[in-house]
Formats: structure tokens, sequence, C-alpha cells
């Protein structure tokens, strides 16, 4: 990091320096950079070290001052004097200089911190509005009102906008994240639950629940471009990396559509566990993970062939199976760690996907619906239907550190830096 202004020493003093066979201080440095030259870590003041032209007129003032203030001193001794007090001057001058910048510095790196961490938008489903979370200080900011029942949050492809998915307006909610305002509402037909975007931000998927049909949307005109059927009441919708799968959960099927995103013909059906909701996929690509509602499980699909590679089940002492009911679930980015919330059981489950074993179970609020990660992945937002909050949990620690009261119902967190 380059220190500005008078913290520095300048050039052509060092280059005197050499020149007169002597180097102030040799290599001692107070503070950042600073050399420090003369008494009281020098025997007498260098002709090398001079000040900053810039601290030149107030250091002279001030050392004339000292000269007027200085009572009378035996001869031989004026001189001396006065060369210590000229270098006490010019030391304290250029700390003070320093201490200014030391400040600024640490007020930029502060706040850039605290905007590297981002904000949290909560949909809330009864108040037709979004909460904002400071991540910073993990406190709500103000609020966004949107259509009516929000609940899906995605960002567009630039990431520019917010895409709000909204259950009795029929329609997609399009927020300008630069002004947090509403600028277009995109038609999703009827009861629209999850959507998931093209790669290139082109096409949007979307659950139509009373259709029991997927349909393909035209992001830019808005119009349908075309719908397949599924099984009754489909909800998750998840795009493969490429672009040329999407898959669609069935909740009364209990059935996982993997479909061509090319003519949307169905390529296969996937049984599952009972009420499939939502995804995740591992890095690689090579493990879907399907959260089961009523079966209190997780299902573990290969697509490579979909068959099924394990069925993770959640147990909680005290808790029935029926109490168990896992919706929301996302993974760390390296793919090592994946976290699921169970519902009504008010818990989060830590669970370690390199051995499909639960590693911790984290106490939140009511009816743990969905879970998303902050974007160091240090802190996992869980939002709680029933108790209208956001649990703040530490994922080092696995402990919840923070609740966060926001709107009414609230569904769903998106995390934006």
């Amino acid at each position: 990091m380059s220190i500005p202004g008078p913290c520095r020493r300048p050039a052509f003093a060092k280059k005197r320096a050499r020149a007169n066979g002597s180097f102030p201080l040799q290599g001692g440095r107070l503070g950042w950079g600073l050399n420090v030259c003369g008494p009281p870590f020098h025997p007498l003041p260098n002709p090398s070290c001079r000040p900053h032209p810039g601290l030149q007129a107030g250091t002279a003032l001030r050392a004339r001052r000292t000269r007027l203030e200085t009572p009378a001193s035996p001869p031989g001794r004026g001189r001396e004097q006065s060369r210590w007090a000229k270098t006490v001057l010019f030391l304290v001058s250029r700390l003070e200089a320093c201490r200014a910048t030391a400040l600024a510095l640490v007020w930029g790196l502060c706040s850039g911190l605290a905007a590297a961490q981002g904000v949290a938008f909560v949909s809330s489903e009864k108040d037709h509005a979004l909460s904002i979370i400071d991540l910073a200080t993990l406190s709500v900011t103000g609020t966004i009102p949107t259509c009516k029942r929000p609940r899906h949050l995605q960002l567009s492809a630039d990431k520019k906008q917010l895409m709000v998915a909204c259950g009795e307006s029929n329609v997609a909610d399009i927020i300008d994240l630069a002004t947090r305002k509403s600028v277009r509402h995109l038609p999703l037909g009827d009861d629209p639950e999850a959507f998931d975007l093209s790669p290139d931000g082109k096409t949007l998927y979307v659950s139509s629940e009373d259709e029991g049909a997927l349909t393909f949307i035209d992001v830019a005109s808005g119009k349908v471009i075309r719908k397949t059927e599924v099984g009754k009441e489909p909800e998750g919708v998840k795009v493969s990396p490429d672009g040329k799968i999407v898959w669609v959960t069935s909740e009364v099927a209990s059935l996982v559509h993997v479909i061509s995103t090319l003519d949307g013909k169905v390529l296969k059906n996937v049984k599952v566990g009972k009420r499939p909701r939502r995804f995740a996929l591992t890095p690689d690509g090579s493990q879907l993970w399907v959260s089961n509602e009523l079966g209190a499980s997780v299902t573990i699909l290969s697509t490579a062939d979909y068959s099924t590679l394990a069925t993770l089940k959640f147990e909680l002492k005290g808790a029935r199976d029926s109490d168990i009911t896992p919706v929301g679930i996302t993974m760390t980015r390296d793919g090592k760690r994946a976290f699921v919330a169970l519902g009504r059981a008010n818990h989060v489950a830590f669970v370690d996907v390199l051995s499909r074993k639960v590693t911790d179970l984290v106490l939140v609020g009511k009816r743990a619906w969905n879970v998303s990660l902050d974007k160091a992945e240090k802190r996992l937002l869980v939002v709680n239907g029933l108790s209208d909050d956001v649990t703040v949990v530490d994922v080092a620690s696995a402990k919840a550190i923070k609740t966060i009261a926001v709107g009414r119902v609230p569904y769903a967190a998106l995390v934006v830096d």
C-alpha cells in the first residue's frame, strides 16, 4: 500500500544522505515507513533529513515560537537546544500527518468491509413486500413494496435486477437493484411457484401449480414459448449448468421430471421421496439433491443416469417424522457441506456431503422454510415462516447468533453483494 504525503521520506533526502556517506537511523523506522533522524534516535540532526515541503512553513513558525518562549541558556548550549526543539517539532508534525492518514485508511477499509457483506432481501407473503437486511449490522434497514404474495427470489443474468415470483399477482416483479424500484411486471401464468433462468438469461422456466405444467417464457417479450405437462402441483425448478436440462418436482406425484430445454419433452420421470420440494446441485454437477417435505429426507440422484445414490433420513430427538419437513436446501461453493431447513422441526441440519451424514442440528425459529448463505459462507440465513423472522447462524460454530424480525410469513432470502 502506498502511503501518501508527509509519511514518506523524500527521495532526494535519501540520495543526499548517501552522497554524504551517512544515512540517518540506518534503517530504523517509526510507524509506516517514517524515517526518524536526529534526537532522540540520532545524536545530532542530519542535514539530509528534511520535512515535506508542505510542512516547512508550519514547522518554522513553531520553531520561532519555541525560541521566543525558551529561557536563556548557558553559553554554548543555545544552539544545541534550538536543534533539539526543531527536531521535536518536526517529528510531531509528521506523526500528526501520519495519524490523519491512518484514520482515513482505517475508515475506508471499514466502509469497504461493510459494503462487501452486502444485503439480503426477504420476501414476506402477507405483507406483499421485501424486507432489506444489512448484513454488516444484521438489522432491517427498509422495505420494498412488491406484488401480491411474493415468494421465490432470483437475480437476473446480469445481476442488476431482482426477480420476484408473486403467486397471487401471477407475475414476476422486476426490481432494479440500483434504485430498488419496480421497473416491470413479467407475466408468469396462474399461481407461479418457483422459477429458474437459462444460463444466458433469455428464457425463464416457471412451475405453474394450478396448471400442472412447466412454462417456458421469453424474458425479453414476456411471451409464452411452450408448456410441458408434468405431475400435479409442480414446485422446485432448476436448470442444468449447460442449460440443456431443466428439473422440476411434482409434489403430488412424488416425481422429479427431467425435461429437455430444446423441445420441452420429458426425458425421464424419477421417483423420489414424498412431496419433493427443492433442489441443490453439487458443484461438479454429478449429484442432484432433492428435499422431500413429507418424507423427512433428501434423495440424492446421479445426474448421469438418475439412479438413486442415497436417501438421507433426518432424525431429531423428541420429534416425530411428520414434524420433520425439509424444504429449503443449499450448498457451499466447494460442495463439501449442505444445509437443509427442517420446516416444522424448527431446526436446520448441517450435512457433510461426502459422507452424507448430519454433523449438526441447530435450533432456529418456527417452521424453518428456506436457507441462504452469505457471500463469505460464514453465516447462514434461515427464514422462519411462522415466527416471522430470520435466524442468523454462524457456520463455523454451528450456533445461532441473532434473530431478525421481518415481515409476516417470510418465505425466502436472497443475498446480494
